[in-house]
């Protein structure tokens, strides 16, 4: 996600900047792709930038956000990651603490291409999020500011996040049952009859297990998040812990349906340990 937003940032004649050091071959080629400048280090990165997007792993956020603390950084520092409302504040003060300028943010939708969109949404100072705006103008990436306080456009991202992934997960755990007891056909015609739903769309199940690896942590914060609000948090941690079923599957794009829906069997993670799985 990071190198397509960046790629747009790009397009639009802005020089953006990216640090190899520590990244694997698959990070360098989405860079080199992208049009991304090098620099010898974090140090350098964020000498030459007034801006920094911080779009990684939720469980990579603080750690980010202390270096960049770390360094003094006084531009504008985004925390678009898919994390709670009170780990996106925590990151915000301490950035703040240094001289940046926090701006909280939330990444809705595919990762951006001339024909496809995705929406950053922010939350901060008006100057700050004008300046984030003026980066992605005319762009694949709509910045619309959520007219609230800080930590409003994460607490988007955690609602709208448990729904969209826990539905996509129920809807596996559905096509399991029905697959298990030879009624799958009849499951499709049904979910057919209302709106287009997860439901109908098994062929899109391969992708969710090759993304388990980050959905499941997202899913944790969004657990955070409810608890936060005395709201309960149970159908969000066990669809993080449905999704571990799939930890295996990282970025594995080409899987058989039959054996995504099979990953989701009792026992088949033990199975597979001991190297007796088909």
């Amino acid at each position: 996600m990071g190198a397509a937003i960046a790629a747009q940032a790009v397009r639009n004649g802005v020089d953006v900047a990216w640090c190899p050091t520590g990244r694997g071959p698959a990070s360098r080629a989405r860079a080199i792709s992208a049009g991304l400048t090098p620099v010898a280090g974090l140090a350098d990165l964020l000498d030459s930038s007034s801006v920094v997007l911080s779009i990684c792993p939720p469980a990579a956020a603080e750690n980010v956000a202390s270096s960049v603390a770390e360094h003094g950084f006084a531009g504008i520092y985004v925390e678009a990651n898919a994390i709670s409302v009170r780990r996106c504040q925590m990151i915000m003060e301490q950035v703040a603490s240094s001289g940046a300028r926090a701006v909280d943010g939330a990444i809705i939708g595919p990762p951006p291409r001339d024909d496809l969109s995705t929406t950053l949404y922010v939350a901060g100072a008006d100057g700050d999020m004008a300046e984030v705006t003026d980066i992605f103008r005319e762009s694949s990436v709509r910045v619309v500011p959520t007219g609230g306080d800080q930590g409003s456009a994460s607490a988007l991202k955690m609602a709208y996040a448990g729904y969209q992934k826990a539905t996509r997960t129920l809807a596996a755990l559905a096509h399991a049952l029905a697959a298990g007891h030879g009624v799958t056909a009849h499951l499709l015609v049904e979910a057919a009859r209302g709106s287009r739903s997860p439901l109908a769309e098994p062929e899109y199940l391969p992708s969710v297990a090759a993304r388990a690896w980050r959905w499941g942590p997202e899913l944790y914060e969004v657990a955070d998040t409810l608890a936060a609000l005395g709201l309960p948090s149970e159908l969000a941690r066990a669809t993080a812990t449905t999704l571990g079923r799939w930890e295996d599957r990282r970025d594995v794009w080409d899987l058989p349906l039959e054996t995504v829906l099979g990953d989701l069997a009792d026992g088949h993670r033990d199975r597979r340990r001991s190297g007796t799985a088909g």
